[in-house]
């Protein structure tokens, strides 16, 4: 039996030990999982911290993957690959090396074992919205409906894309 490749999206933030490098390195980390492959990725992006003020601008990204793992297991290699690139986990929206979110499985809505889909604040956040558009930009949030008129009503939060190398902007046929 074989198992149908679904597409899930990737919410990628760093704001320490310089940021920018931080998420190329892991959007090529990302191509390499198991038994997954990068479609692509955004532009890098700009953004205030959210909740906790007090720490550097955050960088941020999306990537499109397309996989054949389930999602609590594609959680799981967010998390380990989190872990690799030394991610502390020392209070809620504290400063990080990286951050990994699931955001979107194609079109399953769920909450169970630390897995919510979509990911419960990213109609909220342009820093998500912004770059998830970029590459995806038909893209519908289960539930909510098309994500373009969500970021529309974010114009309020600041975001600014960084321009950097074309071939760091990958997407494989």
């Amino acid at each position: 039996m074989s198992v149908i490749p679904q597409r899930a999206f990737i919410g990628l933030g760093s704001n320490l030990a310089e940021p920018e490098s931080q998420l190329l390195a892991a959007i090529e980390e990302l191509a390499r999982l198991p038994h997954t492959r990068l479609l692509a990725s955004s532009s890098l992006y700009r953004s205030a911290p959210v909740g906790y003020a007090d720490q550097p601008d955050f960088i941020n990204a999306v990537a499109m993957l397309e996989t054949t793992l389930a999602p609590l297991q594609l959680l799981h290699e967010l998390f380990e690959l989190e872990h690799r690139f030394g991610r502390e986990r020392t209070f809620r929206n504290a400063p990080r090396i990286l951050d990994l979110d699931l955001l979107l499985y194609d079109g399953l809505i769920c909450h169970e074992h630390g897995l919510t889909l979509p990911h419960p604040r990213m109609h909220e956040r342009a820093f998500v919205l912004q770059p998830l558009l970029e590459i995806a930009p038909d893209c519908a949030i289960p539930g909510r409906g098309a994500a373009a008129p969500w970021l529309a009503a974010c114009l309020e939060q600041a975001i600014e894309r960084i321009e950097f190398p074309a071939e760091c902007r990958r997407a494989s046929a």
